[in-house]
């Protein structure tokens, strides 16, 4: 009888989502050179190849591709079965995946995890950071309990809380002549010098609504992937970007910089928890939403 184990499978499934032997093995969280000894060890249980090894790069094999479906499908239903028995000991307690997008998790992360392990000591908070359709698909491939993103997600089959609004500042450089006089209209003919964040982020499609009377033709994209590198950008003279309100006090800190508000009404993006609406942790999501808007409201009152 031909026995893979549920470790193999994690390790399988860890390999198939990264297609490299080091990152997958800091996603299941062991060594490289053992969750590599444990993949050899299914390919002889399973007596053919999964994985094609060519220097740096890892590619699946024909077999490879036809399990995988079948290990998502199991690991997930294997899942439901712990959080199901989770329940019964008591809620917030054991392994809890949480997703969060690149434009939130840094400026968020610090103010909520303090209080989530004060509250919930018993509860194993896993993070994983990616733009918002990563995170929606890995939350139906049952890979993820839950995450953080800015509304509207445009998905069936999802739950979501509030959590709260994030008004839209500009970040200017700090001698720029254009932004003498705030507050700055969303019209106003300098936006066209706006700077984007790569294809994917959910920040760039606010930032065009945001600046929707601005031709995007004339928008400078240089396919930046985190707020942090558009922000040392425009402090070096090369256009102007959008920041979140949650991000502003860190912006303003940075030299040859300056952050300046809208004309009002000013524009905002709303943050919500997000979960699948058939998930088996429904209560845990309700807990920690309610946890995250009292330390964000607690910090911005």
């Amino acid at each position: 009888m031909i026995r893979i184990t549920v470790r193999q499978m994690e390790y399988f499934d860890a390999l198939a989502q990264t297609l490299h032997f080091g990152r997958a093995a800091e996603l299941a969280g062991v060594s490289q050179p053992a969750l590599s000894s444990q993949i050899a060890e299914m390919e002889e249980r399973l007596g053919c190849r999964l994985f094609e090894r060519g220097g740096k790069s890892v590619r699946m094999t024909d077999e490879a591709i036809a399990l995988q479906p079948r290990i998502e499908k199991l690991l997930a239903e294997m899942r439901d079965i712990e959080q199901a028995a989770r329940r019964e000991r008591g809620a917030m307690e054991g392994r809890f995946r949480l997703g969060i997008i690149p434009t939130v998790a840094p400026y968020l992360l610090p103010r909520i995890l303090p209080e989530i392990r004060a509250r919930f000591p018993g509860l194993q908070l896993e993070l994983r950071e990616a733009v918002t359709a990563t995170l929606i698909e890995e939350t139906a491939g049952r890979r993820l309990d839950a995450f953080i993103a800015a509304n509207p997600l445009g998905a069936a089959g999802l739950a979501t809380e509030t959590l709260f609004s994030d008004r839209f500042f500009l970040a200017v450089p700090s001698g720029d002549p254009a932004f003498a006089a705030p507050p700055v209209p969303p019209e106003s003919p300098a936006l066209e010098r706006l700077m984007l964040l790569e294809e994917g982020h959910c920040m760039r499609d606010q930032a065009l609504a945001v600046c929707g009377s601005v031709q995007p033709v004339a928008m400078a994209s240089f396919g930046a992937t985190s707020l942090t590198t558009l922000l040392q950008m425009v402090s070096h003279g090369l256009g102007v970007t959008l920041v979140p309100e949650m991000a502003a006090d860190a912006a303003a800190a940075m030299p040859e910089l300056k952050i300046l508000p809208f004309a009002e009404p000013m524009p905002e993006r709303t943050i919500c928890l997000a979960w699948r609406k058939n998930g088996a942790r429904p209560d845990e999501c309700r807990a920690l939403a309610a946890i995250i808007r009292e330390a964000t409201g607690r910090l911005r009152h």
